[in-house]
């Protein structure tokens, strides 16, 4: 005999709710039957880790320089959020830390509210983020339109490209301007000082990765190209010889320890300028970090949990930003190498952040001889992998007109405005759209003719027939309600009595297309009743569904109009309606 047990409902269901909220690192502790991680997984995952490390190394370095940060903030970043995903995320793979998404808001950020302002702000979005996740909201983040998505992501890509013509070309500017057409107004006004050794060794760097990538794919390219070019600077003594920037000679190197934890100064002043940032920030790191998973899950076959892995993700960025690191997400091509290299849990993510931890440790020296140049030309190669030429071509050729609008206005305003501008613009365009369409499918058509229909085919009983034949003839109007009866088609109801020349002693209105009612048609509902009774004609309500019902009855209009006007079936209202007028 199977004993079932009542579960408790939540205080607020659905919201808070932590029940279906657990790490996927608790997978890999010994559990009845036998232990489910051992040697061989964690010599697998060690390996996996280091290569992901290695991988990372390069990239989180690059991110923070483009950003206008540090490449210290970079690697603690990396390790700081890389660690909380992997020990509390959704996702057994998952590999988080800075990326290309924010590079441009943070860049943003920072020139305008510095380092304090965008600490503030990496805090505000972890908290927000950690917010989503426990209230299940994650499983919305995926409805964001793919036009949206396309559009800001290619913008983004347009824009860490034009970050890294500066030191891809070796340009000698002081300080470049954040608006897109300033910066390459710069560009082209120090086009002068261009300088042949810097743009050699990026050029190299680009390909050598492009060769790796199409020869030896499981390589770690950018890291390979990076550490030979670095070579190539450091024996040919570039950086004396030929003005080489490197990371040495731009920003001193990298501290040999870690950081000290600490809060930034928050005032309600800077809350009130980062907010809105802050909640960008929250946004791209819920899609980014979420598509980095259901990507992690189409190689794999395995399930990620959305809520526990934004929760994780919001822990993330707020340690980030304590240890002075800068925001981080999931990194789909960390996340898809640590696949590749064979990991099998989190394990490999942790090891991923200690491999970065001893580099900082032991190796930090060797990263002051690093050229500019070369990590212009890693993230040059991540622009175009964002950008997505193809894909964006082709979404322009084959969606619809309005997909389109969408796409290329949130392309055109990232560029040339602002992300945060282009992302809330993009959503709201689509939201309008997506009402239209749901217009569009909506409607209020009279069904005598549907009836007839029936009639001819036999789908309505016998005994009924002599009625409706009797009724048609006689001042009987059937309307139906077809799709959702929300505020964007509330209109059509109040328009219906006013186009009928001749009213009808009784009308018929079948509500069973018409899945859910908001708080403006009930409005028009009711008024619709007024209209009814103003001029003398009875109403019956046929086939209504249930969320319909409920608020109807909320709202105190089954009560006003009678429950005995309310009717399961379309036959039952026509006898009532013979009732009406016998």
């Amino acid at each position: 005999m199977v004993q079932h047990i009542k579960r408790k409902k939540p205080l607020f269901p659905g919201f808070f709710d932590l029940g279906g909220m657990r790490p996927r690192l608790l997978e890999i502790l010994p559990h009845k039957g036998g232990t489910a991680y051992g040697l061989p997984a964690f010599g697998r995952d060690l390996v996996a880790g280091l290569i992901v490390g290695i991988v990372a190394l390069p990239l989180s370095m690059a991110f923070s320089i483009s950003a206008g940060g540090s490449p210290a903030q970079g690697l603690y970043t990396a390790i700081g959020a890389g660690f909380v995903v992997s020990l509390l995320g959704g996702s057994k793979y998952q590999i988080a830390g800075p990326t290309g998404a924010f590079v441009v808001i943070i860049f943003g950020v920072a020139a305008e509210h510095g380092m304090e302002g965008l600490a503030t702000a990496g805090l505000l979005a972890g908290f927000m983020l950690l917010l989503m996740g426990l209230s299940g909201l994650g499983k919305y983040i995926k409805y964001i339109p793919y036009p949206v998505t396309t559009g800001f992501t290619t913008g983004i890509g347009v824009l860490i490209f034009s970050q890294q013509v500066k030191d891809f070309l070796g340009l000698g500017i002081d300080s470049v301007r954040p608006a897109f057409f300033e910066k390459w107004a710069d560009h082209f006004r120090y086009i002068g000082t261009f300088n042949a050794a810097a743009f050699a060794l990026g050029a190299g760097t680009l390909a050598l990765m492009l060769i790796l990538r199409r020869l030896a794919p499981r390589v770690p390219a950018a890291a390979l190209a990076v550490c030979a070019a670095t070579l190539v600077s450091f024996f040919l003594k570039l950086p004396e010889a030929a003005a080489v920037e490197t990371i040495g000679t731009r920003f001193g190197g990298i501290p040999s320890s870690l950081p000290v934890p600490g809060l930034p100064r928050i005032s309600w002043a800077v809350i009130r300028a980062v907010l809105p940032d802050a909640f960008t920030i929250a946004l791209l790191a819920a899609i980014e970090s979420l598509l980095s998973a259901v990507v992690a899950d189409s190689m794999t076959g395995d399930r990620h949990n959305a809520s526990m892995e934004l929760a994780a993700q919001g822990m993330g960025n707020m340690v980030s930003a304590i240890f002075g690191g800068i925001p981080s997400t999931g990194a789909i091509a960390r996340t898809a190498t640590n696949i590749k290299s064979g990991a099998v849990s989190p394990v490999a993510g942790i090891v991923h952040a200690l491999t970065l931890v001893a580099f900082i440790l032991f190796l930090a020296p060797a990263a002051s001889a690093i050229p500019l140049a070369s990590l212009a030309a890693v993230l040059i190669v991540v622009s175009w992998d964002m950008s997505s030429v193809g894909r964006f071509i082709r979404l322009i050729k084959t969606s619809p007109k309005s997909d389109s609008a969408v796409l290329l206005t949130t392309f055109a305003l990232t560029v040339a405005f602002d992300l945060t501008f282009a992302v809330e613009a993009g959503v709201i365009m689509a939201v309008f759209l997506f009402l239209r369409r749901m217009i569009e499918v909506s409607a209020i058509k009279m069904g005598n003719n549907d009836i007839i229909t029936r009639l001819a085919y036999g789908e309505i009983g016998a005994g009924t027939k002599d009625q409706i034949m009797a009724l048609s003839s006689q001042h009987l109007e059937i309307y139906e309600i077809t799709g959702p009866f929300f505020f964007g088609v509330a209109d059509m109801l109040q328009n219906t009595l006013r186009n009928v020349s001749k009213p009808p002693r009784v009308l018929i209105l079948r509500m069973g297309e018409a899945p859910v009612i908001d708080s403006t048609g009930i409005a028009a509902l009711e008024s619709f009743v007024s209209q009814c009774r103003a001029r003398k004609i009875k109403l019956c309500i046929a086939e209504i569904r249930e969320q319909p019902l409920k608020a109807l009855r909320k709202a105190g209009l089954v009560d006003d109009l009678g429950p005995d006007r309310f009717f399961d079936t379309l036959d039952e209202a026509i006898e009532a309606a013979a009732g009406d007028l016998g």
